[in-house]
């Protein structure tokens, strides 16, 4: 249970050497300094600059997102918090400028990175979009008093933001967030909710695990909920706002993360030394902007990490017909008016090609013509929502299926 307090313990007993290393890489890229364009003098910068770094609390980025391209015209784009829960600021990207574009409203994953990690996802989407974004609390921020949160909790999140946006709103669900899309929307429809979206799309998530196997689906089946329960579960300390609360730490996340893919992490460091002492600047802000993201992350509360583990990847209450929310038994197949989407990447090894689809038999309500899937080829996991091919190829198909669907 002093997991937590040890880990802030050895952050701050590094603190003096971090400061070392700061003055040294500030010494070794001093332009003035005849040492700074010798090789010595690299190699000593980027050996501070790498210490400092593996040994950094990375702080929450912001999107940045100030404009957009829309018919050859930049337009400013103003980021605005529209509503405010205790675990998630709905966040919209306001665009200055008079359009009838799709309302999209983007569910962010809540397992250790920020809404952040989206922003390709959102910074492609805006010039043909209006967006909104989940911008999940970092649980260690979230005082006690604020009450738990958990997936059923979670999932009554989700329905109170597309109630705020109304009925004409398309809704994307990326990787973790999938089942309790699929289940806030099953609500809605069995409520007859007028607020129904228009379109659902379903990217990469864990919607039945038993279908196609990876390290996340095998651990989840190799040990008891008690043995998660008793091993990454831990009280947040004092001296943060959400102090007492049981979390799975955001460090703990990053450390399963990177052991999944230790090998590529590990030659991307190297690279990243070597480019510092060739003096490519360019490839080393490609590394710095890229784990600046991914080493930044979040705390999320015991309760929603052991009941996703438990209900979504070992007792597959989905799948299976036995989702209970709050008494009350979820029904996919109640779905009739909100069309549905399911995108895959090949290659992805967090949700593996097959753990989405099934999705498209749970919805047996909805009529042929508005269901539709899309495997995309050589695409991983993150490929599937941003870079080239998300922008080329996945995207174009998301676009058209919402213009397609936009209307009851």
């Amino acid at each position: 249970m002093l997991l937590y307090h040890i880990h802030d313990w050895e952050h701050a007993a590094l603190a003096p050497f971090r400061l070392f290393a700061e003055a040294v890489h500030a010494t070794f890229r001093y332009p003035l300094s005849p040492a700074t364009h010798s090789q010595f003098g690299r190699t000593m910068a980027a050996g501070a600059e790498l210490f400092e770094r593996t040994t950094r609390h990375f702080v929450k980025p912001s999107f940045g997102l100030k404009s957009t391209r829309i018919f050859r015209e930049t337009v400013k784009v103003e980021e605005e918090i529209v509503l405010t829960q205790p675990f998630c600021n709905l966040i919209h990207f306001k665009r200055h400028i008079e359009a009838s574009d799709p309302k999209v409203l983007i569910i962010a994953p809540m397992s250790g990175h920020h809404a952040t990690l989206l922003r390709g996802t959102v910074e492609a989407m805006l010039p043909d979009h209006d967006i909104y974004i989940t911008d999940w609390v970092d649980a260690k921020l979230v005082p006690l008093s604020r009450g738990k949160f958990d997936l059923e909790d979670n999932i009554s999140s989700i329905m109170d933001c597309i109630r705020f946006l109304g009925p004409d709103v398309h809704i994307i669900a990326v990787c973790q967030p999938a089942p309790a899309v699929l289940c806030a929307v099953s609500l809605l429809a069995q409520m007859d909710d007028p607020a129904q979206p228009r379109s659902m799309t379903l990217m990469g998530g864990p919607i039945d695990t038993r279908v196609a196997k990876t390290m996340v689906t095998e651990l989840a089946a190799q040990r008891p909920i008690e043995w998660f329960r008793n091993t990454v579960i831990h009280v947040i300390p004092f001296y943060y706002p959400g102090a007492h609360r049981m979390v799975y730490p955001g460090f703990l996340q990053l450390s399963g993360f990177i052991s999944m893919n230790a090998k590529r992490h590990i030659d991307e460091h190297i690279k990243h030394f070597r480019n510092l002492v060739k003096g490519d600047d360019s490839s080393a802000e490609t590394h710095r902007k890229f784990y600046d993201e991914y080493l930044s992350v979040m705390d999320v509360t015991a309760e929603f990490y052991l009941q996703t583990v438990e209900r979504i990847f070992q007792k597959h209450d989905l799948p299976n017909g036995t989702f209970m929310w709050h008494g009350q038994l979820v029904k996919p197949e109640a779905i009739k008016k909100t069309a549905l989407l399911v995108v895959e990447g090949e290659l992805d090894d967090i949700s593996a090609p097959g753990q989405t689809t099934p999705a498209l038999d749970l919805c047996s309500g909805l009529a042929p013509e508005m269901k539709k899937a899309l495997l995309q080829i050589g695409v991983g996991h993150y490929g599937i929502f941003n870079g080239r091919k998300w922008r080329e190829s996945i995207l174009p198909v998301v676009r058209n299926f919402m213009r397609e669907h936009a209307i009851l």
